[in-house]
């Protein structure tokens, strides 16, 4: 008995019934399918929460209806769509960077940041802060035309492995928010990422990864300048920063880039914060997303006193006024999309 009461339950929870009046006027059955859209997630509040918004807004007729033109989503990145930790993977590009190009600088041996790259010294390097993290941008980042950058960064992400998982990071994306993007572009939401990594080191992969086209990424930037080249036109990257996409930078970028506000955002940390109070900001009914990482197994639990990715204002402000919060360890019933294989 008890496996025949299984076996109806998940028949009602697969599969629905509609009636419908054919040709001759008779009434008929069928049964619909229903599709969890966001199968990775566990059932709860915030599932529930995401799922009636984008019902509620998507719905003609809808006292909440949003004309497909307004349904911009906006989502950070780096531990948003994909891990963060230890370091910013741009991070490790730069410093894999830093010893590809060493050879050509024997003087980076006995100069600080560059010395604790190549010694892999990175509580020092982290000591030097985001003013030394800039210089291994700068470094690392320019002197070279666009396509060649876009050449590099594919070439890194083919070979380079995460320290902790030894995977590609490509492979380090996180499999919810993967549904969540699918989702949303199901309901004609058109998803943008507004990161604080930088632009031409996303545009190469993102596409490919999350389903977002590279006209639809914002994030930091180096100067770039037109060169003619002999006929051959070219974009050559300096080294020199040109803008940071990152707190109040982000709303100024959306408004630059995109014209409109969100009326969806997610971010996982303070940086983001800015953000999302812009698409709190909306007329429309809006969405606000933060990822709280709480999981020490399958990734990592930080928030307040992290050094990266720290998520500390960004929570107080998300408790007092309402907005979703992710837990990680409880919503989610995978992390990565390689999990599903085991």
């Amino acid at each position: 008995m008890k496996k025949i009461l299984s076996i109806l339950f998940i028949s009602l929870v697969l599969f629905s019934c509609k009636e419908k009046i054919n040709s001759t006027g008779e009434i008929t059955t069928t049964i619909d399918e229903i599709i969890d859209p966001l199968p990775s997630w566990n059932e709860g509040n915030t599932k529930q929460a995401i799922v009636n918004y984008v019902n509620a807004v998507t719905t003609e007729g809808s006292d909440n209806y949003i004309p497909v033109s307004e349904r911009i989503a906006a989502f950070d990145n780096d531990g948003n769509l994909w891990s963060e930790q230890p370091a910013y993977f741009q991070l490790f590009f730069a410093m894999d960077r830093i010893k590809a190009l060493a050879p050509e600088h024997p003087e980076w041996k006995t100069t600080q940041p560059y010395q604790s790259v190549l010694e892999d010294d990175m509580a020092t390097l982290m000591s030097y802060g985001e003013h030394g993290l800039i210089q291994i941008v700068m470094a690392t980042h320019g002197g070279n035309t666009v396509d060649e950058f876009e050449q590099i960064v594919k070439d890194w992400l083919a070979t380079a492995k995460h320290p902790r998982f030894d995977r590609p990071y490509t492979d380090l994306v996180y499999q919810p928010m993967l549904e969540l993007l699918n989702y949303l572009r199901d309901h004609d939401f058109k998803t943008f990422i507004v990161s604080g990594g930088g632009i031409e080191f996303m545009r190469p992969w993102v596409e490919g990864v999350y389903g977002i086209p590279k006209d639809q990424v914002i994030g930091s930037s180096i100067k770039t300048k037109y060169d003619y080249n002999d006929g051959n036109p070219v974009i050559r990257r300096l080294p020199e920063l040109n803008f940071i996409d990152d707190k109040e930078g982000k709303p100024e970028g959306i408004n630059q880039y995109i014209g409109r506000k969100p009326v969806f955002a997610s971010g996982n940390s303070d940086g983001d914060l800015q953000m999302l109070r812009w698409t709190d900001a909306n007329s429309y009914p809006s969405f606000k997303l933060y990822l709280h990482h709480t999981d020490s197994i399958r990734e990592w639990a930080y928030d307040r006193k992290s050094s990266v990715g720290r998520l500390d204002k960004g929570l107080d402000e998300a408790i007092e006024k309402g907005w979703s919060v992710i837990d990680m360890e409880k919503d989610w019933k995978v992390v990565y999309p390689f999990e599903l294989k085991n």
